[in-house]
């Protein structure tokens, strides 16, 4: 009978190898701070709690960021109350007074999605937070350039700007624009293979516009002792440029701002070299991963 067993479990043992060797746990996602080293969505959270602006870059067709920012916007509601402030690059500027009417209950959500520039993927990717701050009462800011006006800039640069009526000026950030085309990202898109001959030099403008106005926006809606989060594309605020950089440039007061970003690995274990440092915490998602689109 012992015998039996034991031959039993030799074969079991090697039918099950293979699957065990292949059915290895499944990561949704891990959390690595800008080290390397392994982290939580608890220390994330706690380090959000203390910070002026936290910058939520994300792969926008990626349902765990998506899902990670609706759930650290309730639990910095839980914890901070009226003093959270929502904001997004989804939203443009121009589309403020549209937001406001539906949060405020004067128009139904049918007409503000009839009427408002909203993404394709709102529904299943933004629509929970939007609601979620309506439902609380919490303000939540568009903060994108009218994509016409980085149009615009792409094809005539800054200069263009000034063309604009009052009206417009008012959904952009202040003239005349602060740039460095040194900054890495922007020299990056310059240095891009196979751009058109024609507006290479203006490409990273529009790029920067849209960083300076989502700056300014969110300088101009953070309240004193409250927290800002805003929703990004990683890129915006990889590498402490884009948004981060202009957010210095357009306060004089000392500003604390958090970024994360998310990054898909064919491996969730560690932190690839390449995207060490991109920012204070990153999400490591697979490769894998499902899409939203």
């Amino acid at each position: 009978m012992m015998y039996l067993r034991i031959i039993t479990a030799a074969v079991l043992m090697g039918v099950l190898s293979p699957c065990l060797l292949v059915g290895q746990e499944k990561h949704a996602y891990r959390i690595f701070d800008r080290t390397g080293e392994l982290s939580s969505y608890h220390e994330m959270l706690a380090e959000s709690m203390w910070t002026d602006i936290v910058l939520f870059g994300e792969l926008h067709n990626n349902p765990i960021a998506h899902w990670l920012q609706y759930e650290l916007g309730r639990d910095l509601y839980a914890l901070k109350g009226d003093q959270l402030v929502l904001g997004a690059e989804m939203f443009e500027a121009d589309d403020q007074i549209i937001l406001d009417e539906y949060f405020s209950g004067q128009i139904l959500e049918r007409h503000f999605k009839a009427e408002a520039k909203l993404w394709n993927n709102y529904d299943t990717d933004y629509r929970p937070l939007v609601e979620f701050a309506r439902e609380n009462g919490l303000r939540f800011v568009a903060t994108n350039i009218p994509r016409r006006y980085a149009a615009l800039v792409h094809r005539k640069g800054f200069e263009a700007l000034k063309e604009l009526s009052e009206q417009g000026k008012s959904a952009i950030a202040p003239l005349p624009v602060p740039y460095d085309a040194e900054l890495p990202g922007y020299r990056a898109m310059l240095e891009m293979e196979g751009m058109p001959a024609h507006g290479t030099e203006n490409f990273p403008k529009a790029q920067a516009i849209k960083d300076a106005t989502m700056a300014h926006f969110i300088i101009r809606n953070l309240v004193g002792g409250g927290l800002f989060l805003h929703l990004n594309g990683a890129y915006h605020s990889n590498n402490d440029e884009g948004i981060v950089w202009y957010l210095h440039q357009y306060t004089e007061k000392p500003l604390s701002v958090m970024t994360i970003s998310t990054v898909e690995q064919d491996s969730v274990k560690q932190l690839d070299e390449e995207h060490g440092g991109l920012a204070d915490f990153i999400i490591v998602v697979p490769a894998t991963m499902t899409k939203t689109y």
